[in-house]
This record gives C-alpha cells, sequence and structure tokens, in this order.
C-alpha cells in the first residue's frame, strides 16, 4: 500500500506541475488569441480532474482498510470510477489543441489511459487477491508517470516556441531532453517485454510466448520512432 501511496502521490505531483506550466502558458502568451486561451484552461481542467479522481481512488482505499466502509461499497464506487475516468479522458479529443502542442496533448492522454488501466488491474487485485494483477497495477502507474512527464516536457518546449518566437518563424525545440525521454521510455517497455516474456534463463517457454514478445518488443519500437524529434 506504501508503494501505491508513493506512485499517486508522484502521479498527483506531476500533473500540479502541468496545471502551473499551462496557466502559465496562458498568461504569458497573448490573451487576445481565445483559441489558446481556453485551449489551455480547459486542459489544464482535464488534469486537475483527472489529478483529484486519483486521489479519491486512493483515499477509498484507505477508508476500506480503515474499516469506514464495507468491501461492497468500496467496488461499487470503483465501478462508477472507471466510468468517471473514461469521460474525462474523452475530452483530450474534443479540445482545439493547436499544433504546437498535439503531441504532448497525446501524450498526456495516453498517460491517463494507462492510469486508468492501472485502476483496473488494481481492483482486480482487490476483487480477486491476484498478486499478478497488481504488479501490472504498479507497473501501469509507473508508465503513466513516464508519459506525463514526457508531456510536460513537450508541453514546455512548444510553450517556449510560442513565448520566443513570432508566428511566422518556423519554431524547432532542442531534441537532446526530449530525445532522452523517449529514448528511456523505449527500453523501459523493452524490458517489461522481457520479463513477461522470458523465463529466468532469458529464454521463451514456448513459440506463442516468443511471437508475444517479437510483437511486443515490435510495438516498442515503433512507438520509440513515433515520437523520437
Amino acid at each position: 500500500m506504501k508503494k501505491n501511496k508513493i506512485q499517486n502521490i508522484s502521479i498527483v505531483a506531476i500533473g500540479v506541475i502541468i496545471i502551473i506550466a499551462i496557466i502559465a502558458y496562458n498568461y504569458s502568451a497573448d490573451q487576445t488569441k481565445q483559441k489558446g486561451f481556453q485551449f489551455g484552461n480547459e486542459l489544464a481542467q482535464i488534469q486537475i480532474d483527472v489529478a483529484e479522481l486519483q486521489t479519491k481512488f486512493y483515499s477509498e482505499k484507505t477508508k476500506w482498510d480503515e474499516g469506514d466502509i464495507t468491501k461492497e461499497e468500496l467496488l461499487n464506487y470503483y465501478e462508477k470510477h472507471i466510468a468517471e475516468f473514461e469521460k474525462i479522458i474523452s475530452r483530450y479529443d474534443v479540445l482545439d489543441t493547436p499544433e504546437l502542442f498535439e503531441s504532448s496533448v497525446e501524450l498526456f492522454k495516453i498517460s491517463s489511459e494507462t492510469q486508468l488501466d492501472s485502476d483496473i488491474e488494481y481492483i482486480k487485485w482487490i476483487t480477486t487477491g491476484d498478486e499478478s494483477a497488481k504488479v501490472r497495477s504498479d507497473t501501469q502507474i509507473q508508465e503513466a508517470y513516464e508519459y506525463e512527464n514526457l508531456g510536460l516536457v513537450e508541453f514546455q518546449l512548444a510553450k517556449a516556441g510560442i513565448i520566443e518566437f513570432d508566428e511566422a518563424d518556423k519554431f524547432s525545440p532542442p531534441d537532446n531532453v526530449l530525445k532522452q525521454k523517449v529514448l528511456q521510455i523505449s527500453e523501459n517497455k523493452k524490458s517489461k517485454c522481457d520479463l513477461e516474456f522470458k523465463n529466468e534463463l532469458n529464454e521463451f517457454d514456448s513459440d506463442e510466448l516468443e511471437v508475444e514478445w517479437f510483437n511486443c518488443f515490435n510495438e516498442a519500437e515503433k512507438w520509440k520512432k513515433d515520437h523520437l524529434p
């Protein structure tokens, strides 16, 4: 439980940093550009709602641990939590996102989707006691943190482009920080493929597992190519 609390605090903390960055963008950019102003406010509200939802998710578990609610009440809340989370995630798709920010918004969305996947596995662990579900939940919440952190990097670079250059100028953000983050996440993905599909001898127990590992590895490579600057 302690590990989950630490991970949840990390997610919420980075969410707060993102919100501050979004607000800073609103007030440093030209406020007469209503489209950009509205985009910043709406994205900030999504991140706030995600952070609040995740805080509530773990606080309900604490209530159950302390005997304040029953397991049935906890699971009923979690069912509503999933539905509410899905609604929040759908709001990324209706943002009127400026082109420079499209990549960062996509990463924020992936982060939220991964947090939801983590929550679903966490609920499965609570429901069934399946420890493998708990492991998957812990892994996914770490992935969500990495996606969100990368999204923040891209957001800050895009924001810097708006502040420092005229609209007529082409903005090319520095590649080194972003490249390092993408490579790190890609390598983490590949390591997880190895852990999931290979045995202790770094071999495959079946041809089917080898195929699944190959597909997993290729997905990590594709993700890297799609996100490298």
